[in-house]
């Protein structure tokens, strides 16, 4: 996965005997350690288990499983069911693919006759994830697209128990390394859905099943480009919360804020300072005096409860690592993100999506009779805020236009009577106050050019 941190525990072995317990749940014995991959061949991936349903994360974990899943081959879909299979709808539009971070929703385990029941349960996941910040407020960056994946049988493996087989068209499963919470699925039948929707940025497999549960694939799709691909099942309203955690490392980049009491092997951490903008080996005073990581919000009222601090424990270890509050997401489901982990999100949604659209065309003259117009989102949130839109005209403002999303080439006036081509730009800037970092907040605008002449 994305973590420095992950990187580190997987190159120095996971003990079994902690991802069983972790398996098993807070406080729970076991008698040994269940094993981290399935039997079948193949390449392995590293996913996240979610955490009990409980909602507290420190009973979660990391296995390694076959990227094939249980490489069980689905079967035959007959004339009728084959015509619905692949069928691409854009269910939330917010203008272009190349602008906007298009979210790909794929189904396991519908029929051709609950393909209805299918899009109804995307609408609704996605509205869960959408009322969480800061996708509440930035949801006009999003595009949501679902793929028909039709499947001979209805529901998924594993559940309501250990040995139901269902023929899906994905091969979502229960009991995946023998965690039973833990919902795998074939990623080369998923990346075959994913490649007929445009351009997908984060992947999210809905399971038709009620049973709480889901994974985490947070390491980039190389021959497809998206983040990362999480997996819940569509019943579930907890489910719903782990795939929101899951996007918190693919989208934010973040590192877990839980961590593993009573193991010996993550008592303390005594590595490098990990690049996870969420965890640090630095306590307030000293992450003020070097001005790194989260400084800028130290002290400050975190939406997620208490204030930003340095809370010891993060990123699986119990000391040597410090956390920004004591209770994010990234720690325990029904919490939101803290601030710093605001911020990281919202730097994820900009690496997708650019809050500036031409309408008009940019690669012709624009004469005395056209227009120059940007698209530009709206954010939906409590604040009421709205985007910065400044015109310029050969690089010098033009303050009259300020906040405008069209300017007519007849209003630019004696401006252009030279008859010479100018150069007419608008420049869309997100001045977001959740975002204090002046990297970041560097990648939070666009600028649209055009060519003029009368």
């Amino acid at each position: 996965m994305r973590s420095t941190l992950r990187r580190s525990l997987t190159a120095t072995g996971v003990a079994a005997a902690v991802v069983a317990a972790l398996a098993a749940g807070p406080g729970t014995a076991t008698a040994g350690p269940p094993p981290l991959s399935e039997p079948s061949p193949g390449a392995l991936v590293e996913v996240e288990i979610p955490g009990p349903e409980n909602g507290v994360l420190a009973g979660s974990g990391h296995a390694h499983v076959p990227a094939a899943g249980r490489g069980a081959p689905a079967s035959r879909l007959s004339a009728a069911e084959s015509a619905a299979d692949g069928t691409v709808t854009k269910v939330v539009d917010n203008g272009p693919t190349a602008d906007r971070l298009d979210v790909v929703v794929i189904g396991d385990g519908y029929t051709a006759g609950e393909l209805d029941r299918f899009h109804a349960d995307a609408r609704a996941k996605w509205a869960e994830v959408a009322a969480v910040e800061p996708y509440t407020t930035y949801q006009g960056l999003f595009n949501v697209w679902t793929v028909d994946a039709v499947s001979r049988e209805s529901g998924v493996t594993g559940d309501p128990d250990r040995g139901t087989v269902r023929d899906t068209a994905l091969g979502a499963y229960f009991w995946c390394g023998d965690i039973e919470r833990l919902l795998c699925v074939d990623q080369e039948k998923v990346d075959g859905y994913v490649a007929l929707a445009p351009d997908a940025d984060l992947v999210l497999v809905l399971a038709n099943s009620a049973k709480y549960g889901g994974a985490g694939y947070n390491e980039p799709s190389e021959t497809l480009g998206y983040d990362g691909i999480s997996t819940a099942s569509a019943g579930n309203e907890k489910s719903g919360q782990v795939a929101i955690h899951e996007t918190g490392h693919s989208l934010g980049r973040l590192a877990d804020e839980y961590f593993y009491p009573g193991l010996p092997d993550y008592a303390r951490y005594t590595g490098r300072e990990p690049a996870d903008p969420n965890v640090s080996t630095l306590d307030a005073g000293r992450m003020a005096a070097r001005q790194t990581k989260w400084h800028r919000w130290l002290g400050e009222q975190s939406p997620d409860g208490g204030t930003v601090g340095t809370y010891e424990g993060g990123g699986y270890y119990v000391s040597g690592l410090y956390r920004p509050t004591d209770s994010s997401l990234m720690r325990v489901l029904d919490k939101p993100f803290n601030l710093p982990g605001v911020e990281a999100m919202i730097a994820g949604f900009y690496r997708h999506a650019r809050p500036a659209t031409a309408v008009s065309p940019t690669d012709r003259t624009l004469r005395r009779h056209h227009a120059a117009e940007v698209a530009v989102p709206r954010l939906t949130g409590s604040s009421g805020r709205a985007l910065t839109v400044r015109w310029y005209l050969d690089g010098r403002e033009l303050p009259s236009f300020a906040g405008r999303t069209e300017v007519r080439v007849t209003e630019l006036g004696v401006r252009l009577l030279d008859f010479r081509t100018h150069k007419l730009s608008v420049t869309v800037e997100d001045r977001t106050p959740s975002v204090r970092d002046p990297e970041i907040a560097r990648t939070l605008r666009a600028t649209v050019e055009w060519k003029v002449r009368l």
